[in-house]
């Protein structure tokens, strides 16, 4: 989720444990140890800029480092608040705030290694988007009563409308899965994988990629009161060399288990891989990021490259099929 997200969840965790006098100071630890985990971010290399993406929802995500990572954020808040509470509070509330970090990212479809160090597995659950207004904002208003109010149970009801939405979440999957597999199946295809995942902002609008035949389908469906499919194009799946030897061979691999697996040359640019999973337009194939590199130069690293094309018709159409409506295929 979005660093604001991941701070109210924190906030309301701590308020849900704290008492009436602790209510705001437990507010701002949450809020600050619910933060902490996406400081794995700051990993970065000019060098090898695909360590960035391999390192974002890693160690500092997973289930095993939560009473690590709790405790870190009690070291770095204890000189600020060490004669306004005890040390065992501290770390509770920074226990609280920091404990679903890990579980809330896996909820999007980003991927997060929850059960590092055992398993090096990403976990994406595409229940939501990065980022969405509607799960964001009705955190903040029951953070907000109970922090003005002093009421936990404000943060209580908070949680459970959040978790709610998470349900809902679930649910339109389901749904998104199933309109997509009847697709598939209207096509003569039968999908070897399938994944489906909200698009920015909404769980009404989805983003499928199945594959089939070594190619990638790409579409959207909409899945509200108001049902409908955006058929896109394919493209052909990426197959990558096993025996990496190379520092560029093994940077494939790597951006490939980033992707899992849903990796395909970019059309204009050869001498480029993208991750097929995200794009600008909900049915399209313009990336949202990939590698560029020299294949003249295979001891050197891959260059991770983020696209950035959205414009105003991007946003118009976005909107335009968000609603249910009609739209030129891309």
């Amino acid at each position: 989720m979005d660093l604001l997200t991941q701070g109210v969840i924190g906030a309301a965790l701590a308020q849900s444990a704290s008492k009436e006098s602790e209510t705001r100071l437990a507010t701002g630890v949450g809020f600050a140890a619910g933060l902490l985990a996406d400081a794995d971010a700051l990993i970065y290399s000019s060098s090898d800029t695909l360590l960035t993406i391999e390192y974002h929802r890693h160690f500092s995500h997973a289930l095993f480092f939560i009473p690590f990572g709790a405790l870190l954020a009690t070291l770095i808040l204890w000189p600020l608040l060490r004669n306004r509470i005890g040390f065992g509070r501290l770390y509770l509330f920074s226990l609280l705030g920091y404990s679903l970090s890990g579980v809330i990212d896996a909820c999007t479809s980003y991927g997060t290694h929850l059960l590092w160090p055992f398993s090096d597995e990403r976990f994406a659950f595409h229940l939501i988007s990065i980022v969405d207004p509607i799960f964001t904002l009705t955190l903040i208003t029951f953070v907000v009563i109970a922090f003005r109010k002093r009421l936990r149970k404000a943060a209580h009801v908070g949680l459970v409308l959040a978790a709610c939405y998470l349900g809902l979440g679930f649910v339109q999957l389901q749904r998104a899965e199933s309109a997509i597999e009847q697709l598939a199946e209207s096509r003569g295809h039968t999908p070897a994988r399938l994944i489906a995942k909200p698009t920015f902002g909404n769980i009404l609008l989805w983003r499928s990629i199945y594959e089939h035949d070594g190619r990638f389908y790409v579409d959207a469906v909409r899945v509200g009161l108001i049902e409908k499919n955006y058929e896109g194009d394919s493209i052909a799946r990426y197959t990558i060399d096993g025996n990496a030897t190379s520092v560029l061979q093994k940077d494939i691999q790597r951006f490939n288990t980033f992707s899992d697996g849903y990796i395909a040359v970019q059309p204009l640019n050869y001498n480029a891989l993208v991750d097929v999973r995200y794009s600008i337009q909900p049915d399209g194939l313009a990336p949202l990021w990939g590698i560029e590199f020299d294949p003249e130069q295979p001891e050197q690293h891959a260059r991770f490259t983020v696209y950035r094309n959205l414009t105003k018709a991007n946003r118009q159409r976005f909107f335009s099929m968000l609603a249910g409506k009609n739209v030129d295929r891309l």
